[in-house]
């Protein structure tokens, strides 16, 4: 596996070509609480990659403001995936008839 030069991420040599696939996408039901948690981490990263964006940073794999930015945008993630995904309409379907059968 090869790093890139900007992030440090290893990523495969060869990497497969993009698919035209969509992927599937879930919403999420979050908390107040995880709600504010997204709020409050997502001005973090605004106010940190302005700073950077305005100082003219270098994007080296060792600059500690790249780091702190990627840091933030993993627990944002982190906070996000947390969250239980809202049922689809054919799921809530599907519980519904299975409660009926019982």
């Amino acid at each position: 596996m090869a790093a890139t030069a900007t992030t440090g991420f290893p990523i495969p040599a060869a990497a497969p070509a993009v698919s035209l696939v969509r992927p599937v996408v879930r919403r999420r039901r979050i908390s107040p609480r995880d709600g504010r948690a997204l709020e409050i981490l997502g001005h973090a990263i605004e106010y940190l990659t302005d700073e950077f964006v305005h100082e003219g940073g270098s994007l080296a794999p060792g600059n500690p403001q790249v780091q702190a930015i990627q840091l933030l945008m993993a627990l944002n993630r982190q906070v996000y995936l947390d969250c239980p995904p809202v049922p689809s309409f054919g799921e809530r379907c599907r519980a519904l008839l299975r409660q009926f059968a019982a």
